[in-house]
């Protein structure tokens, strides 16, 4: 008995979280915003390289959701139609504010960077962030859900709203465009992929593509 006392309540989920601000309990509204806001400001980040702006997305993004709860029907994760609505609204965002995203030298694309990151590391990850930036909407969302998210193709076709077959080809179509960066460029030949981590891991995504 007092051994049950002890014991910490269990963390409650996202679909309970959700039941009880249906019941009107807005806290627990407030306790998703926790749970999942560094993940939305993440992904906003990858699409806007802006932080007033991504910070933007997050909060309408956490609006609309607020004001759609009730249509949310949890046949997907509550994050992953989270993330629906924020790539929606970067979409939009993009659309109406196109000149601030020329510049993206600031922005980290690159994967696993350690402090031992040379000159060669950065050139690489500069040429990295400009493809990726010029990727068409879908191919740079596909790309960014499932190499930076880690998220499986059946996650990104929902939060796409495209079948599965249509998510994959976008990713495919993308890391095969970054590839083709590679075997360009005689400057990017030399080296080698087991001396950059980030290399490593695209080249990872690339043979994952090709599949």
């Amino acid at each position: 008995m007092g051994r049950e006392m002890d014991q910490e309540p269990s963390v409650r989920t996202d679909q309970q979280l959700i039941e009880d601000v249906r019941n009107g309990d807005r806290s627990s509204y407030s306790e998703l915003v926790k749970r999942h806001q560094k993940g939305l400001l993440r992904l906003s980040m990858r699409f806007m390289k802006d932080l007033d702006l991504s910070q933007d997305i997050v909060q309408e993004a956490f609006i609309k959701a607020y004001e759609k709860l009730n249509l949310f029907e949890g046949r997907s994760s509550f994050k992953s139609w989270l993330f629906q609505i924020a790539v929606n609204v970067a979409r939009n965002k993009l659309r109406e504010n196109r000149y601030h995203f020329s510049d993206i030298d600031d922005v980290e694309i690159g994967v696993n960077a350690t402090a031992e990151s040379s000159l060669i590391d950065h050139a690489v990850g500069n040429i990295l962030q400009k493809e990726v930036d010029q990727l068409p909407f879908k191919q740079k969302t596909a790309l960014v859900l499932r190499v930076y998210e880690d998220l499986s193709f059946a996650e990104i076709a929902e939060i796409m709203q495209c079948p599965y077959d249509t998510a994959k080809a976008n990713y495919r179509h993308a890391l095969l465009k970054l590839k083709e960066v590679f075997q360009t460029r005689a400057d990017l030949h030399t080296w080698a992929p087991e001396t950059n981590g980030m290399f490593n891991e695209m080249n990872a995504k690339f043979a994952e593509a090709a599949e």
